[in-house]
C-alpha cells in the first residue's frame, strides 16, 4: 500500500493526496492505493507536478493498523508528525501558513 506525499510550494508544508484528489495536511485523510492502482496513482503524480503548487513528491509504502495510516520510513513519520521543535522568530512561535489560507506569500 502507497501514498502520495510532497510539500505545499507556499507554506513548505507537508501535504498528502486524498481520494478526492486534494492535497490536504492529515495523513489520517490520505488516500491508500493498492498495488494494483500504479495507473491511477502515477495519473495523480503526474497531473501535480503539471500544476506546480506540490514539490518534492514521493510514493510513500504505508501500513494500514486498525485503520491508522502508518508510513513505514521514520523520515515520513517524522514528517507526519510536524516538527519536533518549534520555529521561533524573535522570540515569538512562528505557525506556518496553511492549504485553506489565501495564496499571498510575503517577501
Amino acid at each position: 500500500m502507497e501514498i502520495l506525499t510532497g510539500n505545499e510550494l507556499t507554506s513548505g508544508g507537508t501535504v498528502y493526496l486524498d481520494a478526492s484528489g486534494t492535497w490536504v495536511e492529515s495523513l489520517a485523510a490520505a488516500r491508500v492505493f493498492s498495488k494494483e492502482e500504479t495507473a491511477e496513482r502515477d495519473a495523480a503524480l503526474a497531473a501535480t507536478k503539471a500544476g506546480g503548487r506540490v514539490i518534492s513528491l514521493e510514493i510513500e509504502e504505508v501500513t494500514l493498523e486498525q485503520g491508522i495510516i502508518t508510513p513505514k520510513r521514520l523520515r515520513e513519520r517524522i514528517r507526519a508528525a510536524g516538527p519536533s521543535a518549534p520555529l521561533t522568530l524573535n522570540g515569538e512561535i512562528y505557525d506556518r501558513q496553511h492549504l485553506d489560507e489565501d495564496g499571498h506569500v510575503s517577501i
